[in-house]
């Protein structure tokens, strides 16, 4: 507000001249007392409608967990993964499907920040993975189809040094629930060489479910699983799921996506075929309502004519490059 915009108070005023000149001076300091109140408010009012929107803005990110936009991986002149996006929230199980070269595993290597992308950008719970990588993978949790564990740390061993990595408060308490919720609670003292394969896999979740990620990522996840782990697994992936993360599989075994996601992304040759809930897939893949299941739809979705090696994609524009 400019001075010329100020209200005041004319020294004619009949209001004014009627009163002694300790009132005049009186009513004067009450009065601009009041302008300066009701311009602290109008400053207050401005600076909480900035906070809405920015509270607005956040809440719209953290309803897309993953966010990906533009994702393209290049070796050379080779495009892995070309121009992909879409978007996951929380509470969702996103199944990711295609033929063996699609880009699935560049994909979630990329999102999880083991690889970064050439161009496009990534944000999980709002963090770009290449700029805020620490913030990123603290909200994330990535299983691949061979577990990775240390030769010399028993099971326990293996929790108590996760643990400490993501500063895990209390972690013996959800040590113990999740070695019971996935039933190697026996195996406490034992070393990876005295497990078995489905063992191992088993002890690599409950590492990366430790610090209770909000978003994961699980690469083949009944890879050496038997028929009971399957089922535990299945169990473990919607638990999560309802308690609000966001999960991406990938996954050869169509029942395990159409059984337990809510979404499908279908790739083929490193490019989207489509990306959807699984009625609407359905519905595009279809010719009649009902006539086909997720397998006949995969194999329609990718029979359908695409480049069998994607162009390089053009340039972005500066500051989108990786």
């Amino acid at each position: 507000m400019t001075d010329e915009q100020r209200p005041s108070i004319s020294k004619n005023s009949p209001f004014l001249r009627s009163r002694p000149k300790s009132a005049k001076k009186k009513f004067k300091n009450i009065f601009a007392r009041a302008v300066a109140s009701n311009l602290r408010t109008l400053r207050s009012d401005r600076l909480a409608g900035t906070l809405t929107a920015q509270q607005q803005q956040s809440a719209t990110q953290l309803q897309r967990m993953i966010q990906v936009e533009g994702l393209t991986k290049l070796y050379g002149e080779f495009v892995a993964v070309n121009e992909l996006s879409f978007s996951v929230q929380p509470g969702e199980v996103m199944g990711l499907v295609g033929p063996n070269g699609a880009g699935k595993t560049t994909t979630l290597r990329c999102l999880s920040g083991i690889i970064p992308p050439s161009r496009g950008a990534v944000r999980v719970g709002g963090h770009d993975i290449v700029r805020d990588a620490i913030a990123a993978k603290q909200q994330l949790a990535f299983f691949t189809d061979e577990p990775r564990l240390f030769d010399y740390l028993t099971v326990w061993q293996h929790l108590n040094f996760v643990a400490r990595i993501y500063q895990v408060p209390n972690y013996e308490q959800i040590g113990r629930e999740l070695l019971e919720e996935l039933e190697i609670a026996n195996k406490r003292d034992a070393l990876p060489g005295e497990l078995s394969r489905g063992m191992k896999q088993k002890l690599a979740i409950a590492c990366g479910l430790l610090h209770s990620p909000k978003v994961i990522y699980f690469d083949e996840p009944l890879t050496g699983l038997d028929p009971l782990g399957i089922r535990r697994m299945k169990d473990s992936i919607l638990k999560r799921a309802r308690d609000g993360a966001a999960i991406i599989i990938s996954s050869h075994l169509l029942h395990l996506v159409e059984e337990i996601c809510s979404r499908l992304l279908i790739l083929k040759n490193g490019r989207k075929i489509i990306d959807g809930t699984l009625e609407e897939v359905t519905r595009k893949f279809s010719e009649q309502p009902g006539d086909a299941n997720l397998e006949e739809i995969f194999f329609r979705a990718t029979s359908e004519p695409s480049p069998t090696t994607p162009a390089v994609p053009p340039p972005l524009p500066h500051g989108n490059e990786r």
